[in-house]
């Protein structure tokens, strides 16, 4: 799932996680041996109805439905684990019985456009859930305040849907999330202060949505991995996010209204991917940018000036990594006067 203009694979980031976190899950098996649970395997039957009916013909209640597809068991407990819904067909919203796989740690919902209505609250009987998914569909009304009640969420991705409103602060409760991903809806309203509780955060992906207000200063605490807030209506001073002892590799803040001095700002020496591109940023390019392994750098459209470090990665860029800026000078655009 990756946003428009962004060289970052957002998948890139996904899958590891997904491979981490299926290290402390249980072993799951589709093996003959497994017996599903019976008020499991009502459940899924309930949900059938709710289906496709051909896709899931598999879905049939003389097998086992560990082996069914799109679902997966616990070898232990024989309750289903994992629910992967993708490329079918709804007749409307999330079906009530999904509430009823209560041993669920991964719910995924992906691929479904006529997938409408909002996030139901029978969703909060999924207490084990560790993975929550649901993107590119056509779902849309606000994102609850009830998630921050999944107390054991480590991952949560409802990008490409058509969510609006603000970003509730109840998901600062989270305090297991590692992966947070937002991004193109159509959410309002500020960034929350309480995201600075996510203390265990690496990915957070927030871009392509109609934010406004400043980056909050409590997520310069946070040891992330990938920042990405492009494409809103972000304002002010953003250096405070941007720490030389920080963890990140990858920001991306273009297609904003920041406005703060470059000049003194140290970016951390992990930093690989940088898009500040399409914002008010004023002053020069520090020194210390010479020292960082570039691989990515956009720095147009600002109000740059001065000559460009001469080290490093810069010179290797094209000119269009720098341009439209106020003065900036030297290679790779012209020479200083």
């Amino acid at each position: 799932m990756v946003s428009p203009t962004k060289t970052t694979s957002s998948s890139s980031i996904l899958i590891p996680f997904l491979l981490c976190i299926s290290s402390f899950l249980p072993s799951l098996t589709l093996s003959f041996s497994i017996r599903c649970h019976p008020d499991d395997q009502r459940v899924l039957l309930t949900l059938k109805k709710s289906l496709n009916p051909q896709q899931f013909s598999l879905w049939n209640p003389q097998t086992d439905c560990c082996d069914w597809p799109s679902v997966a068991c616990d070898t232990q407990t024989n309750r289903v684990r994992w629910l992967v819904l993708s490329d079918t067909t709804f007749p409307g919203s999330i079906p009530a019985a999904v509430g009823d796989l209560s041993h669920l740690d991964y719910l995924e919902f992906s691929n479904i456009k006529n997938l409408t209505g909002s996030i139901p609250y029978f969703i909060t009987k999924l207490q084990k859930l560790q993975v929550l998914t649901i993107t590119k569909t056509s779902l849309s009304g606000p994102i609850p305040q009830f998630l921050g009640q999944l107390k054991n969420l480590g991952s949560i991705n409802l990008a490409f849907n058509k969510l609006t409103g603000p970003i509730p602060a109840s998901l600062g409760d989270l305090t297991n999330l590692v992966y947070l991903k937002l991004d193109v809806n159509k959410l309002t309203g500020v960034i929350p202060e309480s995201l600075g509780q996510l203390k265990n955060i690496s990915g957070i992906d927030l871009s392509h949505n109609r934010l406004s207000g400043t980056i909050p200063k409590s997520l310069a605490g946070l040891k992330f991995d990938t920042l990405f807030l492009s494409h809103n209506k972000l304002i002010g001073d953003a250096s405070t996010i941007l720490m030389e002892n920080d963890n990140a590799w990858a920001y991306d803040l273009s297609y904003n209204q920041l406005d703060f001095d470059l000049s003194n700002v140290r970016f951390p020496n992990r930093v690989t991917e940088l898009d500040l591109s399409h914002n008010r940023i004023r002053g020069s390019i520090p020194k210390q940018m010479t020292e960082l392994l570039l691989a990515k750098l956009d720095l147009s459209y600002n109000q740059l000036c001065g000559e460009i470090p001469i080290g490093g990665k810069l010179q290797q860029f094209r000119p269009n990594s720098f341009k439209n800026n106020k003065c900036l000078c030297g290679p790779p655009l012209p020479k200083c006067k």
